[in-house]
């Protein structure tokens, strides 16, 4: 919570957004808590599930905050979804490794893995990203017929592979290889290339 004694809004409207913290802007997307837990207790909690979850809050993930209505619910998961559409359009094309930024960006800041998958049609175009596991700090466990099981039913004929390393190193450890060369491998049985995986 803020220790000035200015609220979140206030200092929003008079500082700017960048002045606030993730918590404080998620207080300010809230607006209210409710009996027994302020809007600060709730904050924290659904910070905690972004982190988890990044941009792909659904609804069943909201229900067990406690204070969390409908509204605030479907307020939230609006700004999501709208925020999700400008930074993470389907539709846009990949020619280069910095198209993939905008896709993977919301994930670079998670503090638990996330392994992604990213179909593409024949143009190279997104169909969709999706988030295939949640793993721990440093390893999240994922299995081909989890990667290509939504792959297969958009009739993508390539992927782009990804994940982010909350540790914030750079260098693929023997497990990714290993990952990587299994999935390559079962993308080849089902007609479906694995370009990259980042």
């Amino acid at each position: 919570m803020n220790v000035t004694g200015a609220l979140p809004r206030e200092r929003l409207l008079e500082h700017g957004p960048a002045a606030l913290s993730d918590e404080d802007l998620l207080a300010v997307i809230l607006g209210t808590g409710s009996a027994g837990h302020s809007v600060f207790d709730l904050s924290r909690e659904l910070l905690n599930l972004v982190n988890a979850r990044a941009l792909d809050l659904r609804i069943e993930d909201l229900k067990p905050l406690r204070g969390l209505g409908p509204k605030k619910s479907a307020s939230i998961l609006a700004a999501f979804e709208f925020m999700r559409r400008r930074i993470r359009p389907d539709g846009s094309k990949i020619s280069t490794p910095q198209d993939l930024v905008p896709l993977l960006h919301p994930y670079s800041i998670a503090r638990q893995e996330h392994f992604l998958c990213i179909s593409l049609n024949g143009a190279h175009e997104v169909i969709s990203t999706r988030v295939i596991s949640v793993g721990l700090v440093d390893r999240t466990h994922v299995h081909p017929r989890e990667v290509f099981a939504d792959v297969l039913t958009e009739r993508a004929v390539a992927v782009i592979l990804a994940h982010n390393h909350p540790s914030g190193s750079l260098e693929p450890s023997s497990q990714d290889y290993e990952v990587t060369k299994q999935l390559v491998a079962a993308g080849k049985i089902l007609g479906i290339k694995v370009l990259d995986h980042v």
